[in-house]
């Protein structure tokens, strides 16, 4: 059988079954600044995902004022870390992607922040991204969006537990449950970065953004985020590659949060796939007439729609 999987869109034949990562609790510090977290635990125990962080260099901390500035990155499908997709011969031609080579590119687009990329709890093939912990989805990871999943809750908990594992100076402090929630550290600022598959996680925060904000804690949260980027959107489903609902949007809009869209003609201007143009459109135009803070770029435009300059734009953003 043959499927397109995700944004990465390449055509692999289904011949065996899913992989999962490197086992809880243990971490390994590649060399320099990366250090990689297995099996760090969300809200619920058995939500777990594995977590690379780049630590910011000292000097473009002291340079940008802020020691409390994060990002975090969804990646998309056949993205992993390296060591793994070099024993895999559907993800190897993609080396320079890996999770160790992305942070790495974040570390630079932005200077003096800690980098996390966020592992999708199950790589199904080796290849098709699935969140399931932060959104329900198939097999193939498709999503399947719902106002109360707890994507918020779960990245809000994740974040934490891997501050205090990685000893950041100034973790977020843990949920608690509390009318009145403890105070974020000074200065805490979170951008959030989505491509190709990982959107479907920005995707789910935007239609908990609603409900989410009737918890003090997630509120405080929430607030903190300045920016969010969607970079290719796209997954192997047949609709909701963008949201388009205009409740959740306007959620979105009224947050003040900075969004930003980055698009190749590989997935808006696929005839195949019309309907992620459509909606991309949609996404775009009503948050506009809404009045958010919207830019949006199409990338490569005068170049063949190709799964290189898919991937590429994580590193043109």
């Amino acid at each position: 059988m043959k499927i397109r999987f995700g944004g990465a869109g390449l055509l692999c034949a289904v011949m065996s079954s899913s992989s999962g990562g490197p086992g809880p609790g243990r971490a390994s510090s590649p060399p320099g600044r990366l250090l990689r977290l297995c099996g760090v635990p969300g809200y619920e125990q058995h939500r777990m995902n594995d977590v690379l962080l780049l630590r910011p260099e000292p000097k473009e901390t002291q340079a940008t004022g802020n020691e409390n500035a994060h990002v975090v990155f969804f990646p998309g499908d056949i993205q992993n870390f390296h060591q793994e997709m070099a024993m895999q011969p559907d993800a190897s031609p993609w080396l320079s992607f890996s999770l160790e080579r992305v942070a790495l590119s974040l570390g630079v687009r932005f200077p003096g922040q800690h980098v996390w990329l966020v592992r999708p709890s199950q790589l199904h093939l080796h290849k098709f991204s699935c969140y399931t912990n932060f959104v329900s989805c198939d097999m193939f990871g498709a999503p399947k969006h719902s106002p109360d999943y707890g994507a918020v809750r779960h990245l809000r908990a994740l974040l934490s537990h891997a501050m205090e594992r990685a000893a950041i100076a100034k973790p977020l402090p843990p949920l608690g449950g509390a009318s009145v929630p403890c105070p974020l550290p000074e200065g805490f600022s979170l951008t959030l970065v989505g491509f190709s598959k990982g959107c479907v996680v920005l995707n789910q925060m935007v239609h908990e953004l609603a409900s989410a904000r009737t918890d003090p804690e997630l509120r405080q949260f929430l607030d903190s985020i300045s920016d969010m980027y969607w970079l290719d959107g796209g997954h192997p489903g047949t609709g909701d590659t963008w949201v388009t609902d205009k409740w959740a949007l306007a959620e979105l809009a009224s947050s003040g949060v900075a969004l930003h869209t980055h698009v190749t003609p590989y997935e808006v201007c696929d005839p195949a796939r019309a309907w992620v143009g459509r909606e991309h459109r949609c996404f775009v135009k009503t948050l506009e007439e809404l009045g958010a803070r919207i830019t949006q770029n199409l990338h490569f435009e005068d170049e063949p729609a190709c799964i290189a300059n898919h991937f590429r734009v994580i590193e043109e953003f």
